[in-house]
């Protein structure tokens, strides 16, 4: 999966796409609302003060976050231990500005500070409620948690610097405060054994290797001490024996007991105690906390069962689909035996990671000079397309992007993992590129980071509704673009499309209707011609993180009807650039407030 989260690290460089090298970034400033320019009113400049507020003080509760986006006075601080204090402190300041947010008048708000105003208050209410479930006692799993985060920025190939030597000593400070967090974290899941809230066994039982993994019996064995063997040349011998000794002192004697302590509870106690089932649905008030999860994620006011039923009758669709292009390509099997066929024939897969590297190069130059003709704004930051990184690979997602950097240092990155290249199949080419690059993920993020005018709480914050359903709508358009031509990349695309189709029936299957796990498996094996190693990692996803599969294809759906909604209200003056436009200029918004806001834009233009 895209590594999204709050990973909105953008900037910009030179154009994206050759073909639009004469757009300028003015076009970016003509399309803002009329509030962005003249005399802001006095509940403007309340807002604009408030929200600004509102992101640098949440930074303290996300100081990983923080430096992720370049607060570096953030750099030796970790996540809070996890205490009914903290959670306490969490929502008294989410209330306070709740409250203070209630006393500015909307009314006299236009633009772009009606929509913060909106989003302010929505996401407000949301987080508020969501302390009404206790999340807290499953700090962690198999997808997710700051144990990861932690072990990236220790290895020095993450966001967390190691130039100066006040770096390096802001390093151990942090790793100090991991291990409080940690032992806080352990406490949290034993109050979740007492209170029947656990993750299921299958899930427990992954957490485990990846705290043995940093147990070793000596400093340089360990991924922390990677930064020591990359010490600045510059550094003094002084300098350098005394973080040498340091780091292999915070090694032994904090972080591998650390890593010891929470492997044997692992072991001893908690997976023993893991239960056997695997929905939200089997947890104390697990009805209404999923139901929650599903509001957070989607943003929409959709039952489980309205989307289960979306998610059958749309598997039902792609496989009629799939199986008009099994007959077009001559294939004489059953469906099932086509894709047998599609995973283990060699001609749709490439022999050696560079081939697979240099495909996808030229596909973005085919896609960059095409995207003209939908669009008529595009990013400055450019992309790039990379190989994921050795150290990485075994672990990483199949293909994600990263955003530029702030400071326009690099590019975006659409990473390729070459790794198993048997999971990397020709017919994923023009889809993949879509989805992850242009005019997907690439555009839309960078875009939203391009837009002067947006408060930093909307610039580096999203809706993986939003952006997973732009990127999937986005694939969508590859006819438009004049892909697709071959069935096969054709098949690519629908076997993308079938993936977040099943989402919707297994997120809601497990969660709130009694799935196995095994049952899972079965499905998507059945309607997809995905390997077992893949399906099993996707299901196990689906359970760890409720409601948030369900994202792509309801956000597909939602800005595909607002397109619908368009071309129907405005007749021969609908402009697919301009509702692409519309669509992506002002960041991520919840798609209750971006189908309010392209309604006002559909009047103006009558």
């Amino acid at each position: 999966m895209k590594n999204f989260k709050l990973t909105l690290l953008v900037a910009s460089v030179l154009s994206a796409l050759t073909a639009c090298a004469n757009i300028e970034n003015n076009n970016l400033q003509n399309k803002q609302p009329a509030s962005t320019t003249g005399t802001a009113n006095v509940a403007e400049q309340q807002l604009n003060t408030l929200v600004a507020e509102y992101f640098v003080d949440s930074l303290q509760f996300s100081p990983l976050s923080a430096t992720y986006i370049g607060y570096s006075q953030y750099n030796n601080q970790f996540t809070a231990p996890s205490t009914e204090q903290s959670r306490g402190k969490k929502l008294a300041f989410y209330k306070d500005f709740q409250q203070r947010l209630a006393t500015i008048d909307d009314s006299q708000l236009t633009g772009q500070a009606l929509l913060s105003y909106e989003i302010l208050a929505r996401d407000l209410a949301l987080t508020i409620e969501g302390f009404n479930f206790p999340s807290y006692l499953l700090p962690i799993n198999q997808m997710s948690g700051a144990h990861n985060t932690f072990a990236g920025f220790g290895s020095g190939q993450s966001a967390q610097p190691f130039v100066t030597y006040q770096d390096y000593e802001n390093f151990i400070v942090r790793a100090q405060g991991f291990v409080t967090w940690l032992n806080s974290v352990q406490s949290a899941m034993e109050q979740g054994i007492s209170a029947g809230v656990v993750l299921p066994k299958p899930l427990a039982e992954k957490l485990l290797p990846q705290f043995q993994a940093h147990i070793v019996s000596g400093a340089e064995q360990s991924l922390f001490y990677s930064p020591i063997k990359q010490l600045p040349e510059h550094f003094t011998t002084a300098q350098k024996q005394q973080l040498t000794a340091q780091y292999s002192a915070l090694i032994m004697n904090e972080l591998v007991p650390a890593y010891t302590k929470m492997s044997n509870f692992l072991a001893d106690t908690y997976i023993p105690n893991s239960r056997e089932t695997v929905g939200y649905s089997d947890l104390p008030n697990g009805k209404a906390w999923y139901e929650y999860q599903i509001k957070k994620n989607t943003t929409l006011s959709l039952s489980a069962d309205e989307i289960h039923e979306i998610g059958l009758k749309e598997v039902s669709r792609i496989l009629n689909e799939m199986k008009a292009v099994k007959e077009t390509v001559g294939f004489k099997g059953s469906l099932a035996e086509f894709f047998t066929h599609l995973r283990d024939s060699d001609k749709f897969y490439f022999d050696t990671p560079e081939q697979l590297i240099a495909a996808y190069e030229a596909v973005k130059l085919k896609i960059d000079a095409q995207v003209p003709k939908l669009f008529n704004i595009a990013p400055k930051a450019d992309y790039v397309v990379k190989a994921v990184e050795d150290f990485r690979a075994e672990s990483a997602a199949g293909a994600s992007y990263q955003s530029p950097a702030p400071d326009g240092s690099r590019p975006g990155i659409f990473y390729i993992n070459t790794f198993n290249l048997k999971a990397q199949p020709k017919f994923l080419l023009e889809t993949l590129s879509i989805h992850e690059a242009a005019p997907g993920h690439h555009f839309q993020i960078a875009l939203q980071q391009e837009v002067q005018s947006l408060p930093d709480f909307r610039k580096f914050g999203g809706y993986t509704v939003f952006a997973e359903g732009w990127a999937l709508y986005a694939e969508s358009l590859g006819k438009e673009l004049g892909l697709f031509t071959d069935p096969y990349m054709w098949y690519g695309r629908l076997a993308d499309e079938q993936l977040r189709a099943m989402r919707l029936v297994l997120d809601t299957g497990f969660h709130a209707k009694g799935w196995t796990r095994q049952q899972g498996i079965d499905y998507m094996l059945a309607n997809s011609s995905m390997a077992l190693s893949d399906v099993t990692a996707e299901v196990e996803r689906y359970i760890a993180w409720p409601g948030q599969a369900l994202s792509y294809k309801l956000g597909q759906f939602k800005i595909q009807e607002l397109r619908d909604y368009c071309k129907k209200a405005l007749g021969n003056k609908f402009n697919i650039k301009e509702f692409h436009t519309q669509i992506l200029i002002d960041g991520a918004l919840p798609m209750p407030i971006l189908e309010a806001k392209i309604k006002r834009w559909v009047e103006i233009q009558k």
